[in-house]
């Protein structure tokens, strides 16, 4: 649920915009997740009758993310591929294709099959996970971001191994639910004083620190990582743990590497920045989902999201804009949205909220179901659910109307959120 932000504005590009037009126009898609296929789709659907080819990096059918640390992980599933017809959609799609530059000024991308030309080309290479230095091929460390990953692991869940994760994130989180369902005994490091803390402020954290040891899984929370050994972790304090297997969840950064020295404008948090319609600084390209930041009118800043929903959400913005032109194209200014299970618990979250912002609870957070709300100057702009998936709706629909509430209608779990409008 982390959505990281800064203050630059996205500036657009120069030039005419292409349009559906002729047959011979070729749009290149670079990443195969769910921004890639979804920006792909939505342009056939949108009436796009060029080429469009589809660049994946691994050598898989296009699949979805979330299962890998649920289904596929506990071996319920084999795989998550989309369901996608893509050869009657008559959409080119390239895999084992790893992009690993941008020319610009030719119109081309790298691959190590060499280069690919395009008329418009679609940024979609998602968000990458951040390693523990040193950690680099070292065995029984495993990161948990790719189907390949998840099969790695599979096995050592299904011997019921002692495992450590480092990073009580939602990753870490999942990850940890999956391992103890597996019959793991299961440890969890977090360098920060509580589990989310880079999502969630302290008090709200502070009640989901408790999930862990209702799990049977073990938290050290302000524990550091001093080094990484082949069967064990070894924190700053001295504590040695051992593991049949250490992942790694500290989180994940735009993989935008390979566009360096292209002269497209990346933040400081090497997202891509696009302005409203997902343009970015170069004629003729986009970018999307979370490789991608964009100025949100609604929160006053620029926001990078790397969940699921937003992936979803931003081709039909990108795909309209490039059939159509900026004119006709949606603005993009979405309430990010995102969802995780873990401890037998369904969490939901809608929105983005500030520290400055105004927390108001809503029902007991020690029980099962309870949601927090977030007000700015009377207006809700965010939402917690746990265990209340009709909060969760309701408020998404305020914070999209933007909608003033009544804080004391608010705090009452017994009054339907959509009855709290001021």
């Amino acid at each position: 649920m982390s959505e990281q932000t800064n203050t630059r504005s996205g500036t657009a590009p120069e030039g005419p915009e292409p349009t559906g037009g002729p047959a011979r126009r070729r749009v290149v898609v670079a990443g195969a997740g769910m921004a890639g296929v979804q920006t792909a789709v939505a342009l056939r659907e949108q009436g796009w009758e060029g080429t469009i080819t589809l660049l994946g990096a691994e050598p898989h059918p296009p699949y979805d993310r979330p299962p890998l640390s649920k289904a596929v992980l506990l071996g319920k599933a084999e795989g998550s591929a989309f369901e996608v017809d893509f050869a009657s959609l008559n959409i080119e799609l390239e895999l084992g294709v790893e992009v690993t530059g941008l020319r610009a000024a030719d119109h081309e991308v790298d691959t190590p099959r060499g280069p690919v030309g395009y008329d418009v080309l679609v940024v979609a290479t998602g968000a990458e996970p951040v390693r523990l230095p040193g950690s680099e091929d070292l065995p029984g460390v495993h990161l948990l971001r790719t189907l390949d990953d998840a099969t790695r692991l599979r096995p050592l869940l299904e011997g019921q191994r002692d495992v450590v994760a480092v990073g009580a994130g939602w990753i870490g989180a999942e990850f940890a639910t999956a391992a103890r369902e597996a019959g793991c005994r299961v440890t969890v490091v977090e360098a920060a004083d509580r589990p989310l803390a880079g999502a969630l402020p302290a008090e709200v954290a502070a009640h989901m620190a408790d999930w862990y040891a209702h799990s049977g899984a073990r938290l050290l929370t302000g524990a550091r990582v001093a080094a990484l050994e082949p069967g064990a972790v070894l924190l700053a304090d001295g504590t040695r743990l051992t593991a049949d297997a250490v992942v790694v969840g500290i989180g994940a950064r735009p993989a935008t590497g390979w566009l360096d020295g292209s002269g497209i404008e990346l933040a400081e948090d090497r997202s891509v920045v696009t302005d409203d319609r997902l343009r970015t600084s170069l004629p003729d390209v986009y970018a999307v989902g979370d490789c991608a930041s964009f100025p949100s009118a609604r929160y006053g800043e620029r926001l990078l999201v790397h969940h699921w929903d937003n992936a979803l959400q931003g081709p039909k913005t990108v795909a309209a804009t490039i059939v159509h032109g900026p004119a006709e194209g949606p603005v993009y200014d979405p309430v990010p949205y995102f969802w995780s299970e873990q401890f037998g618990r369904f969490v939901q979250y809608a929105g983005h909220h500030a520290a400055a912002d105004e927390l108001v609870w809503r029902g007991d957070p020690r029980t099962a179901a309870w949601t927090v709300c977030w007000l700015r100057d009377g207006v809700l702009v965010a939402v917690l659910a746990v265990g209340r998936p009709r909060d969760l709706a309701q408020g998404r629909k305020l914070i999209e109307k933007g909608a003033a509430v009544d804080r004391e209608r608010v705090a009452d779990p017994s009054v339907p959120l959509k009855s709290a409008v001021g």
